[in-house]
């Protein structure tokens, strides 16, 4: 819905403004609009260094719709891999359409964006695609897709802008290197692949590739599910190396440099090019090992999954007196969501030192609002927090890992309690 153009009643323009159209900023947005506040979200982000475009509602593969999607494209095929040993006969030879997959994940964004503008009309919250910048004290400058610029004011204002993946500064990466961002609007399949990191998202796109039948390589940075039980993190690392993807240890990326040109333009909604516009290019990539040599391979694709970086600079957080920790740039906030700043919130991936999920941003948001506009005091419980990896070989966790556990209350105090599992995967 777009925003009134009259002057307003109250002493401000809005009784809540929100910058960033992240799941936990769509979240108090709505709910306090069910609260009968006039209530506006600014949305406008930059495309990817690709040129990918973000769609409302944060990172195409963080959506758990789409994270969910790709893990069944990978474990539909290995299902038909190891479909002849329960006795099924396929009648002709079976392939994978990369096109149409990438297809089918534009267009389920296209519809989550479309579906997220309807659900914030229906609940009377005010919209615009619009970059938002604190200028002054309850003051946003607002600059619109033609660059038009004006002041909007707020009694309260929350930053849900999220996060973007991050680049290693290394020669190339920005040039030449995917991002997790960057990998579904690929126009052609992204052949032999080296995945840098082992972080969750880093696993599961190895998987997801893998499973496609692509040949993968993981260059762990420097360890697998940081964070994580590392004893899981054992399991799935072996799981994925008996399935048949490799593994580089204790490496570095030192340079990544093209060797051979492709048509390198991405997939965005309905302007995706016939799959023979498309072609792929080589990377060779220079590689540090443990000992400190250099060595040299060649590959079709660099994924980069080492990590988020905050979104938070360019948006007037320092014109305001907001503070970010000086290591991560993420925002400082209390139990109650605020920042440094009494009348300025922080929901989701930019808070610093919180762990980020979308349910969660959704459940923190919900009870912001109510905490401002209905006098509620439940305060968001950040301790145990439920994820999944969404690896062929699932992975949920709930609190604290082995290795936190032990270092909060003592090895001596920890019970472990172990039991085993069975594999229901298909087998040959």
């Amino acid at each position: 819905m777009d925003p009134p153009t009259g002057p307003s009643l109250g002493p401000h323009d809005y009784d809540l403004l929100v910058i960033g159209g992240g799941s936990g900023g769509l979240a108090v947005a709505k709910e306090a609009a069910g609260l009968r506040r006039k209530v506006l979200i600014l949305d406008l982000v930059a495309p990817s260094p690709r040129g990918t475009e973000r769609e409302l509602g944060g990172s195409s593969l963080n959506m758990d719709s789409i994270r969910k999607y790709l893990q069944q494209a990978s474990l539909l095929g290995k299902a038909i891999q190891h479909c002849q040993a329960y006795g099924w006969r396929l009648k002709e030879h079976v392939c994978h359409s990369w096109s149409e997959l990438v297809e089918g994940v534009q267009e389920q964004l296209k519809t989550r964006s479309l579906e997220l503008k309807r659900e914030l009309k229906s609940a009377g919250v005010f919209y615009l695609q619009a970059r938002g910048e604190l200028v002054a004290p309850h003051t946003v400058e607002v600059t619109g897709v033609n660059g038009r610029k004006r002041r909007l004011t707020a009694e309260t204002v929350v930053i849900t802008t999220g996060d973007r993946p991050q680049y290693l500064g290394v020669p190339g990466d920005r040039e030449f290197c995917l991002t997790s961002e960057d990998l579904l609007s690929l126009p052609h399949p992204p052949g032999r692949t080296l995945v840098v990191g082992g972080s969750a998202e880093g696993l599961e796109c190895a998987g997801f590739l893998f499973g496609l039948g692509l040949p993968v390589t993981v260059m762990p940075q420097p360890d697998l599910l940081p964070g994580f039980d590392q004893k899981m993190a054992e399991k799935i690392e072996n799981h994925m190396i008996v399935s048949g993807v490799d593994f580089l240890y204790n490496c570095s990326l030192a340079k990544v440099e093209q060797t051979e040109a492709g048509s390198e333009e991405v997939v965005s909604g309905d302007s995706a090019p016939a799959p023979q516009q498309a072609s792929r290019g080589r990377l060779r990539v220079t590689i540090i090992s443990p000992e400190g040599r250099t060595k040299q391979e060649d590959f079709d694709t660099v994924l980069l999954t080492v990590g988020r970086k905050a979104f938070t600079s360019g948006i007037g957080l320092e014109c305001v007196g907001v503070q970010c920790s000086q290591d991560t740039g993420r925002i400082l906030v209390n139990e109650s969501d605020q920042t440094s700043v009494d009348h300025i919130y922080a929901i989701g991936s930019v808070q610093h030192g919180r762990p980020s999920t979308t349910g969660l941003s959704v459940h923190a948001g919900t009870l912001l609002a109510r905490r401002l506009y209905r006098g509620s005091s439940i305060l968001c419980d950040y301790s145990n927090v439920p994820t999944v990896v969404l690896t062929q070989l699932e992975y949920a966790s709930c609190g604290l890992s082995e290795e936190k556990a032990n270092l909060t209350f003592g090895e001596a105090s920890v019970e472990l309690l172990l039991a085993p599992g069975v594999d229901t995967s298909c087998q040959e």
